[in-house]
């Protein structure tokens, strides 16, 4: 089954919209880059399929998402919504990533917040695992995806070329990532009918934490 790359790209934000009740009136479509040429220079060399770019208007911002054509196409062919496996999960993170960063940025943004790099990494990581946990329970409803910690968070690695501060902040972003999340799952197999409610009730709560508050729930929650 093929999916229109736009009606992907909508459906993964409704998604993050149903899991995490953050409406927004802002449709990250509109927003779209698919051609590398398009983007400023400094950024049309970078070793990834998705970047967000955030500048400054006014009192405003101007927001920009690319998601590399030959990736979108990759997924009208192999439609992540109806089948999510090993061979369209690698790019369905991808889109997921530049989807998650964006709504994460014009919902806070909605409410008069700012976002540092640190907590948008760390919620997209999450955002990944959850959704591709809501994807899969979807498609396989007897079955618990118990592998996807360990292939999204124990064999991913980071890009070539992030160094120093910047590549201490993504691993440190992965590493909390991986702690909230291996939580949420050992919750969700021990009890999966009644930890449902409560599950969805934290992540509610968590995304709407500031970057200090994230950090210090996941330290205080797993130890």
């Amino acid at each position: 089954m093929t999916r229109h790359p736009l009606s992907l790209l909508k459906s993964l934000q409704q998604m993050l919209t149903a899991i995490y009740d953050v409406p927004i009136r802002l449709d990250v479509t509109e927003f779209l880059i698919t051609e590398r040429e398009q983007l400023p220079a400094a950024h049309r060399h970078a070793d990834t399929d998705e970047q967000v770019l955030v500048a400054r208007d006014g009192d405003g911002l101007r927001i920009g998402v690319f998601l590399d054509g030959a990736l979108l196409e990759r997924l009208s062919r192999a439609d992540p919504l109806t089948v999510l496996d090993g061979g369209n999960v690698g790019d369905y993170w991808s889109a997921l990533e530049g989807v998650s960063h964006f709504h994460y940025l014009v919902w806070n943004a909605g409410h008069g917040r700012a976002v540092t790099l640190h907590e948008l990494e760390l919620q997209a990581e999450i955002d990944k695992y959850v959704s591709s946990l809501w994807l899969l329970k979807r498609q396989h409803p007897h079955r618990f995806p118990a592998e996807l910690h360990a292939l999204l968070f124990e064999r991913c690695q980071l890009r070539t070329g992030l160094c120093g501060e910047r590549r201490r902040m993504y691993q440190t972003a992965n590493d909390y990532a991986s702690r909230f999340c291996r939580r949420l799952a050992q919750r969700l197999t021990s009890s999966l009918g009644s930890a449902r409610v409560e599950t969805m009730a934290e992540l509610r709560r968590f995304y709407r934490l500031g970057h200090q508050r994230k950090f210090r729930h996941i330290e205080r929650t797993t130890g």
